[in-house]
């Protein structure tokens, strides 16, 4: 029996039909789509700081290769560093201040112009202001530093205080707290930068009355008897942003696909830390040499949110650092229109800053969002809502309104 030319169509049909409902998912046309990452071997920069977890726990559980990137972690000297390498691309994303992205984008503190994104908020809460010894039952508050300040630059000396990058977080909660005591910390004392690593031992030879700087080395100069806790970041702002993980912009554009890899690995990892039980483990691990280089005892306890003041006080914080907790994750802008009226406030930028380009051009949740929604993972947020700080409460939508507010200002064309 002969077959019609449409019977021997349809046949064909059928058959490829059968041959296509075997072959893989993906396959599209002549060729297959693919979803792997563009840049298969991408180096992670860090600093030797509790929240560097979630990089580090996502190259050590190997949640990075499980999304296809072959990872390399680079712990660097300072924050300075860290900005120059991710600039040059000597690595390929970073662990990150949050203000740095923005300083950078904007050519401040001394960066040449390297527009950079945020995609991933890495953390919230738990760092902390660390004041000397010498100060205890004397200082338990921002307000009773001023007349010690006063006092000093009447002798002709200066109180000295230290953060670990001028537009970094430890900045601006340093400036913050000091500005709520009346203290102008661009008049009133010195303002020293100090790599995080470095602050205990800066602190034991005196150069310094206090420092503002990440876990676990507010913990540390209470164990070595050098200092105590004046206050947590966490009590100027609670679930404030901390780290973030950045990218060039020019990375980010060329490699989508990689960047959605890494934060899908870096939501595993954050989602791991998240878990209590599971804390010994990663203060051991950041612990070694490779990262932090410090004892695991020094950087679990905080991590727990068993918080020893070290002047007397003791604290079971519900505020602890997270990781994943809360939808931290989200590069909300909220807090790029905060960061901004900072810059505005400490006259780091003249005059009124492109709140709304800025801000859109560093923090990208978009990116955050597809990345999450391939990974099902559906975070629920209102972005630009007013939050609460220790004093009052910032509006987004009014941010200029609020940097102008403060009496303590180094603002420059007001």
């Amino acid at each position: 029996m002969q077959m019609t030319r449409r019977q021997l169509v349809g046949t064909g049909v059928t058959a490829l039909s059968r041959l296509m409902a075997g072959l893989p998912a993906g396959w599209a046309g002549a060729a297959y789509a693919d979803d792997s990452p563009e840049v298969k071997t991408c180096r992670f920069g860090m600093i030797a700081l509790t929240d560097c977890a979630s990089i580090v726990m996502a190259h050590e559980l190997g949640f990075f290769k499980k999304f296809g990137i072959d990872s390399i972690v680079s712990k660097e000297a300072s924050w300075a560093v860290i900005r120059d390498k991710l600039s040059l691309g000597e690595n390929h994303a970073t662990h990150m201040l949050t203000g740095m992205p923005f300083a950078s984008t904007m050519g401040l503190s001394g960066s040449p112009v390297k527009p950079m994104v945020i995609p991933w908020m890495i953390n919230r809460n738990g760092q902390a202001i660390t004041l000397k010894a010498d100060l205890k039952g004397k200082v338990k508050a921002a307000k009773d530093l001023k007349p010690l300040a006063d006092q000093a630059r009447a002798a002709g000396k200066t109180m000295t205080f230290a953060m670990t990058f001028p537009s970094g977080t430890h900045a601006m909660w340093i400036r913050y707290w000091l500005a709520s005591g009346g203290i102008n910390p661009d008049k009133d004392i010195s303002l020293i930068t100090i790599p995080p690593a470095q602050m205990v031992a800066n602190m034991k030879v005196g150069k310094m009355d206090g420092f503002c700087v990440g876990e676990p080395w507010n913990a540390r100069a209470i164990s070595d008897g050098i200092g105590y806790t004046a206050i947590t970041t966490q009590q100027i702002w609670q679930d404030h942003p901390e780290k973030v993980c950045a990218f060039t912009e020019e990375f980010a554009a060329r490699n989508p696909k990689t960047v959605k890899a890494i934060l899908k690995a870096l939501q595993l990892a954050g989602v791991y830390i998240d878990k209590l039980e599971n804390r010994p483990h990663v203060a051991e691990v950041i612990s070694r040499p490779t990262y932090i280089n410090t004892t695991k005892e020094v950087i679990l306890g905080r991590m727990l949110g068993k918080y020893d003041y070290g002047d007397g006080r003791a604290q079971q914080d519900p505020s602890y650092m997270i990781f994943s907790a809360r939808n931290c994750n989200v590069p909300s802008k909220t807090f790029g229109y905060w960061w901004l009226s900072q810059f505005r406030r400490w006259g780091m930028v003249k005059g009124t800053p492109d709140y709304k380009g800025i801000v859109d051009k560093v923090l990208r949740p978009d990116i955050y969002m597809e990345a999450m929604k391939e990974m099902g993972v559906t975070p629920k947020f209102a972005d630009m809502q007013p939050v609460k700080l220790m004093d009052g409460v910032f509006d987004p939508k009014e941010p200029d309104r609020y940097a102008r507010s403060f009496a303590v200002n180094s603002l420059i064309n007001a």
